[in-house]
Parts: C-alpha cells; structure tokens; sequence
C-alpha cells in the first residue's frame, strides 16, 4: 500500500494514476471526497480529511509501505507561514507516529534557504522538521519551477492579449512538468532504494525565461506577436488580492517573484543526465493551447 497526499491536484494526481497503472495499491488523501470519487472508481482507495489533523493522517499513513507528502496551500490565510507550519506539523507527527518507513516528500529549489523565498520557506521549514525523524528514510523532491502555473496566463491572454507577472523576462531558471516529478516519485514509492535523508533536484528539461515562454505559448496559441508585461511586485499583489487571495499569500508570492528575479531560488547541483527531466516546454504548450481553445 502506498499513500498519496494532495491526490486531487497536479502533482499527487499523476502520482496515483501512474501507482494505479502499475498495479500498486494506492490510498488517495484530499480534502473534499466529491473530488476523489474519479480516483474511487480507478481503483484507488480513497480517504477524504484536512491535513491539519494529525489523527487522519496517522491514520492515512498507517500500514502503508511508503507515503508521498506535499503542503497542500492555504490561499486565503492570513498568516501563510504559520499555517503551513501547522500542516508540515501535523504530517511530521503523522509520519512518527504512524510507523511508515519511506517518505518521498514534494519541495523545491530554495528550499535550502531559511527566509526570502516566499511560500518556499515554508517547505524549508517542513525539511528541517523531517530530519528530526528517526528510523524514517526521506527522499525529497526539489524541483523547479512549474510549467502548470502559466495555466493561469491562459485567462490574461485572453482577455488582455498579454501574458504578465513580476519575473524579469529574460531571467533563466529551470521549469518543469509535474508529470516529470510525478514519474520520479512514483519510481522511488515503488523501488523505496534510498536510506536515511536523501535531496534530489529535478531541473526539467532545460532552463527558461518568461520571455521564451510566452513567444513558445504565443506560437501556439497563434499569437507570435504575444507580449510579455513585467509587472511590478505592488501591481501584481494588488491583482492577486482582486482575485481572492489573501493579503499575506500575495505578498509571499510577490517574495518568491523578487526571490526568482534575485537568482536565489537556483540549483545547487548544476544540470545533469540524473536531474533533467524529458517534457519540453513545447509539448506542454501545445496542451495549453488546446485548453485555450476549448473554453
């Protein structure tokens, strides 16, 4: 049995439907059960709760072989840091107390970094609690930044004609698909060949700018003309807030953004063979574009 965290969103989703496929037995954990019901009939079991109660997921957790763990955002609260401190607290008790042996854990690039880095600090937070573990091996995911939020251009695009945020356009830094960190995770769920706190970064196919995305996403949306606006960090906190979310969750994005631009959110690593991952950007767009096109 393998327990998967975040089951209904990006990353855990693909996780479990790739465990599904290869004949695992798969506990699916989310918030709401009506978006579980889909991974029910796949064959998962399912286990709906809040991850902020500790006494779920040690029940979630119990019995099974390896447990894949993520901090699930809070984007309306009012103090961001703190309440997912809340969360990585209840999951690192979890983990002890439930008696799992592998724990294969979603961060991110930055990681390393105690403060500036926005929601990241966060999951630095959630590492330096992991290492605290005892009989507990750790495998954590840090990966770059992710193709799926410029899911969220699609709307700008279409109402404005420009794709925006507060990144430097010509800013390099790796980006990836989460279904490239889905297949990793899944692997090292299945195989559990790692002791003690391992890290492993995974960079994507290649590094990027948010100018090169946009004329790639602009190609296929058939826009090539596409601009990309560099807002500044005040504007786009303004805008985040308009959206829904709270003031301090913007303001921690806006952190991230100057984090990005600042280059501290960087691979200590250095690209290899073992951190590149196969999706091309391009690939990726053209999923955008036919999601474009549908609505």
């Amino acid at each position: 049995m393998i327990t998967v965290m975040g089951a209904t969103g990006h990353t855990g989703r693909k996780v479990t439907e790739i465990l599904l496929h290869a004949g695992e037995r798969v506990r699916a954990l989310g918030r709401s059960e009506a978006r579980l019901a889909e991974l029910e009939r796949a064959g998962a079991e399912v286990l709906a709760g809040d991850a902020l109660d500790a006494a779920y997921l040690t029940r979630a957790f119990r019995g099974a072989d390896a447990v894949f763990t993520l901090l699930p955002p809070d984007l309306q609260a009012a103090d961001y840091r703190a309440a997912q401190d809340r969360v990585s607290t209840a999951i690192t008790t979890a983990i002890r107390d439930s008696g799992v042996r592998w724990v294969v854990v979603l961060s991110s690039l930055g990681a390393e970094l105690a403060d500036g880095t926005g929601p990241i600090v966060t999951l630095h937070d959630y590492e330096q609690r992991l290492k605290q573990l005892e009989n507990v091996n750790v495998l954590v995911l840090r990966p770059g930044y992710f193709f799926e939020n410029f899911e969220e251009s699609l709307d700008l695009i279409r109402q404005h004609g420009i794709n925006a945020n507060a990144v430097d356009a010509d800013v390099t830094m790796p980006m990836i698909a989460t279904r490239d960190i889905a297949n990793v995770a899944a692997a090292a769920l299945r195989t559990r060949d790692w002791q003690g706190i391992v890290v492993r970064e995974l960079l994507g196919q290649r590094d990027l700018t948010f100018a090169e995305v946009t004329r790639i996403l602009g190609t296929r949306l058939g826009k090539p003309d596409l601009p990309y606006v560099r807002m500044t960090y005040e504007d786009l906190t303004a805008t985040l807030v308009q959206t829904g979310l709270s003031a301090d969750v913007a303001h921690t994005y806006a952190q991230l953004l100057r984090a990005l631009n600042e280059g501290l959110v960087k691979s200590l690593d250095g690209r290899t063979a073992a951190n590149t991952t196969p999706t091309r950007f391009e690939e990726f767009a053209e999923e955008l574009a036919e999601e474009f096109a549908r609505a």
